[in-house]
């Protein structure tokens, strides 16, 4: 299976936000510019798998019909990271002690009392296993930049709990509406 991982255009949002699970639209201009790079990079007649957030829904909306994607899934799992009470917070407003607290444990700490990598890990394994048991030869996959590094991990035959270690210690360069692809 060729599995393509594309990230969400650009949320409309303040720079240095953590939004996380928040449910952020995005600008025409974003979508525009998202749609019109990958389009000729992806496969026709594919599976279409997306996040339910509208910053990935309105995308993989805008490519399913012109690649006559054979169905489109809004799968739970494949949501962004929960941060709690720190969604919407600047980071700078986040208490020290709280980053601390994470970094000092990046894979079971829930952030603002929202889910840990561990468990977002969870959910994406259990995704990627349903998906390596269906036959498709192509499926698109638009979600999250934390989800992405979980799903590149699950490539690496690791265990949930190194799953996670491997995408918290891992800092993701995963651009907007970028494209990675994994052969499976």
């Amino acid at each position: 299976m060729h599995l393509y991982l594309i990230r969400h255009p650009r949320p409309s949002v303040a720079a240095n936000i953590c939004y996380g699970r928040t449910d952020l639209t995005v600008d025409d201009e974003a979508l525009a510019s998202a749609r019109s790079s990958l389009l000729p990079l992806l496969p026709r007649n594919a599976r279409l798998f997306s996040s339910p957030l509208q910053r990935c829904r309105v995308l993989s909306d805008s490519i399913a019909e012109e690649l006559d994607c054979i169905s489109t899934t809004y799968d739970e799992r494949l949501r962004e990271m929960h941060f709690g009470t720190w969604e919407m917070q600047a980071w700078d407003a986040i208490p020290r002690a709280d980053i601390d607290a994470w970094t000092s444990d990046m894979t079971g700490y829930r952030p603002g009392g929202g889910e840990s990598v561990l468990e977002v890990a969870q959910r994406v394994r259990d995704f990627r296993d349903d998906l390596s048991g269906m036959e498709i030869e192509h499926a698109i996959v638009i979600c999250h930049a934390g989800t992405i590094r979980l799903l590149a991990a699950c490539e690496h035959g690791l265990s949930v709990p190194e799953m996670a270690l491997y995408a918290a210690q891992k800092p993701h360069q995963i651009r907007y509406g970028e494209l990675l692809i994994v052969d499976c």
